[in-house]
C-alpha cells in the first residue's frame, strides 16, 4: 500500500486523525438523539467528553511537537 505524499498539517483540522474523531463525534450525536430522556444524564456527559478527547489530538501538533 502506497501513500501518495501530503503536506504537513497547518491546523489539526488538517489531521486525519482528527477528522476521522470528528466523524465520529457527529455519528453519536445523531445516533444517541433518539434515546429517551431518561439517559440525558449520561448523554451529556458523553456529549462533552468526546469533542474534548478529538482535540487532544491536535496539541501536539499546535505546539509543534
Amino acid at each position: 500500500m502506497t501513500r501518495t505524499p501530503r503536506a504537513p498539517a497547518k491546523t489539526f483540522q488538517d489531521l486525519i486523525v482528527w477528522q476521522k474523531a470528528h466523524q465520529f463525534v457527529l455519528a453519536v450525536y445523531r445516533f444517541t438523539e433518539s434515546f429517551p430522556k431518561s439517559e440525558a444524564y449520561g448523554l451529556i456527559r458523553l456529549r462533552l467528553i468526546l469533542p474534548r478527547a478529538s482535540k487532544r489530538g491536535a496539541k501536539p501538533i499546535k505546539r509543534g511537537s
